[in-house]
């Protein structure tokens, strides 16, 4: 392995709550009353298939001013209830003095990027490269993004390690050749297994050392 390609919500910053709550609240100005567990199904896809889903699952017609709004609430909120775990620097330090190439492969616009930067006080110059839903036509399970990643590091598919918390971005990085690490930070062990076959389970970010 040459490079270690991330995630970013629920691997780098644990958010997924908090945009559940981003979401809800956004779709409360349309006039919807959704819930946390409905956007479960579209974790891992994109704030388009996130907020969408549910607007179209309560039978309204998305608007990517939804999105927008969401966005505001979640910058909102970002610093003060997104959990960051605490070895996230000490993790991405080490990956980098062991001479790998590291990069930020998230689904998510550049809008919630810089709000996830901005609590766990990184910039984007860290990375050797970093991909948003904004750079890419195809969303996970696709493996656009990661090959996109493999790319910009100028590293093959297979010399690629990628870290997800979702099976969407786990079937991602089978689909583009690599091998994939599941941390089960937004869903349990069982579920990630049976749902996408990762090549490694870890529960925390620090046991990636381990595996690189």
């Amino acid at each position: 392995m040459k490079a270690i390609l991330f995630d970013m919500d629920g691997v780098l910053i644990d958010s997924e709550a908090l945009m559940a709550k981003s979401g809800i609240l956004a779709l409360r100005d349309y006039g919807l009353d959704p819930k946390p567990e409905d956007f479960i199904p579209f974790v891992g896809q994109g704030e388009d298939k996130y907020i969408g889903g549910v607007a179209r699952k309560y039978g309204l017609t998305y608007d990517p001013a939804m999105k927008s709004l969401a966005y505001h609430y979640y910058g909102q909120y970002v610093e003060a209830e997104a959990s960051v775990p605490g070895d996230v620097h000490w993790v991405l330090t080490s990956i980098k003095e062991k001479g790998y190439k590291i990069a930020v492969c998230t689904s998510a616009d550049y809008a919630k990027v810089v709000h996830n930067l901005r609590a766990i006080g990184l910039s984007e110059d860290f990375f050797d490269a970093f991909v948003t839903g904004d750079n890419i036509q195809k969303l996970k399970p696709d493996p656009e993004i990661y090959l996109t990643g493999a790319k910009l590091t100028d590293t093959r598919p297979n010399d690629c390690l990628v870290v997800e918390d979702a099976p969407s971005g786990i079937k991602a990085a089978h689909a583009g050749g690599m091998k994939a690490v599941g941390i089960t930070s937004s869903f349990p062990e069982d579920y990630l297994v049976a749902q996408s076959h990762p090549d490694y389970i870890i529960h925390e970010l620090g046991e990636l050392l381990d595996i690189v």
